[in-house]
């Protein structure tokens, strides 16, 4: 039994569907079925799954007349033997580490369900949408509280931001409604969240979401045409919070239940001179990879990098920092003692002045304090009698214990991808030569410590 059934939609999509395809063959968490389920399509759909589904194991393809998303959804459900189902359209993509993300997210939580933050794109654009602003796990009533604020934002309405458990489905008969063609799967989600006990919101962006002409949303976008809809969805919606808040309460906040109603779908779109809009491309963390350059110790540094950068973009994400916030917090964490903004400027070989505002901006997060260096008896009695002492601050990490193990999970990825195809013996050998080499490394210099240090004694007398 595969961890995940992956379940993509398919109607007529074959223009985009090797890139959803291909994205999803090529994610890290490799644990899955595909489910590339063909709802009637008449253009060359059918056969471009059928190819995938005789070159790869995980792929299964199927084949139904035309129904609808929704019953091609819920025949996909019924199929389906993965612990965990993740929904993906045939328009859209993933981001690499998509699946491995919402699996680690749910398995480490407890959590009934993950929802995620996503990209909007609009031609080469992007931006990041979300709506939850807290990283962590959320009681259905503070889902449905923050829902209340914006109802009608996609980020609670689809549900391919969303990572389920498919014992719950099961326990509960959850499918969609196939009777309505519009909100259904906002339907699903609300009946969904009456069966958790907590969700687990994950701000990195995994998902990247095109909006398609003649798509339900691009169609109804006018407010008569909403309030219509919404007025056959309203009872669904109603229902929700009556359960979620009980009699009393949804008779005191009704009149907010019921702004619902003119409340517009929003999916998220991008302007593109506003702040935290990007070029397609420009999310990710990406590396040179010409032949040209050869393959080096400088290089093979150079690569270690940004394989690193890219394992440290998700905690960025989620915290709300840079990537080079987050590696300086990756080198406190492990190095387990305070340290000076100096000592971690010449530990990275970053600037002093970019490493110094990263601690800065961890500080101003909570996830480094200050501490006063530690003085033996002979140097506090010293400073006693001298006018002036250079102060050194020191820094230490108060991360909390789940980015304390995202770190270590960072560094498990990149031993991952940079030994693949080692045998057992031969990480082990390379691993331990590393530690000599940099054994050898550390004795040069302090022996060449001991040689200067008198000659520059002597220089200064």
């Amino acid at each position: 039994m595969s961890a995940v059934s992956i379940i993509v939609p398919i109607y007529n999509a074959g223009a985009q569907l090797k890139r959803c395809v291909d994205s999803i063959l090529t994610q890290e968490f490799q644990d899955f079925e595909l489910l590339l389920m063909d709802d009637g399509s008449t253009d060359d759909s059918a056969q471009i799954i059928d190819e995938y589904a005789q070159k790869d194991a995980r792929v299964r393809a199927v084949h139904k007349s035309n129904s609808g998303v929704s019953d091609t959804r819920n025949q996909a459900m019924r199929l389906a033997k993965g612990t965990y189902i993740q929904f993906v359209d045939a328009d859209d993509w993933l981001s690499r580490d998509a699946t491995k993300l919402m699996v680690r997210a749910i398995e480490e939580s407890g959590a009934d369900m993950v929802i995620t933050d996503f990209y909007r794109v609009i031609g080469t654009r992007i931006s990041h949408k979300g709506d939850i602003d807290e990283e962590g796990a959320i009681t259905r009533r503070e889902y449905a509280d923050d829902m209340l604020e914006d109802p009608a934002d996609f980020y609670y309405g689809v549900v391919w931001n969303k990572l389920y458990k498919r014992s719950i489905l099961e326990e509960h008969h959850l499918e969609m409604d196939v009777t309505l063609n519009w909100c259904e799967d906002f339907i699903f989600n609300m009946e969904y969240v009456l069966h958790c006990r907590t969700i687990q919101v994950l701000k990195a962006p995994v998902y990247y979401y095109v909006r398609t002409h003649g798509s339900l949303v691009a169609q109804n976008s006018g407010l008569a045409a909403t309030v219509r809809m919404k007025i056959n969805v309203i009872q669904y919606y109603s229902a929700f919070y009556r359960s979620i808040y009980g009699a009393e309460e949804y008779a005191t906040r009704r009149p907010e239940i019921y702004g619902f109603l003119i409340d517009f779908a929003r999916d998220g779109n991008v302007t593109p001179l506003a702040p935290g809009t990007k070029k397609l491309g420009e999310e990710n963390v990406r590396a040179v990879t010409d032949p040209a350059l050869g393959t080096n110790i400088l290089t093979a540094q150079y690569y270690e990098r940004k394989l690193l950068e890219y394992y440290l973009k998700p905690i960025a994400l989620q915290n709300d920092i840079r990537i080079l916030d987050a590696a300086v917090l990756l080198y406190l964490v492990k190095i387990c003692r305070p340290v000076s903004t100096e000592l971690m400027a010449d530990l990275t070989g970053l600037p002093k002045s970019s490493v110094s505002s990263s601690l800065q901006r961890l500080r101003g997060k909570k996830l480094v304090e200050t501490v006063k260096p530690e003085k033996s008896p002979k140097k506090e009695k010293r400073e006693k009698t001298e006018k002036k002492s250079r102060r050194i601050t020191l820094y230490a990490p108060t991360a909390p214990e789940g980015i304390v193990r995202q770190m270590s999970q960072v560094l498990a990825d990149f031993d991952r991808i940079r030994l693949d195809g080692f045998s057992a013996a031969e990480r082990e050998e390379y691993l331990t030569l590393r530690v000599r080499s940099a054994e050898r490394i550390r004795e040069f210099f302090a022996g060449m410590e001991k040689s200067e240090l008198p000659a520059m004694g002597e220089q200064n007398q």
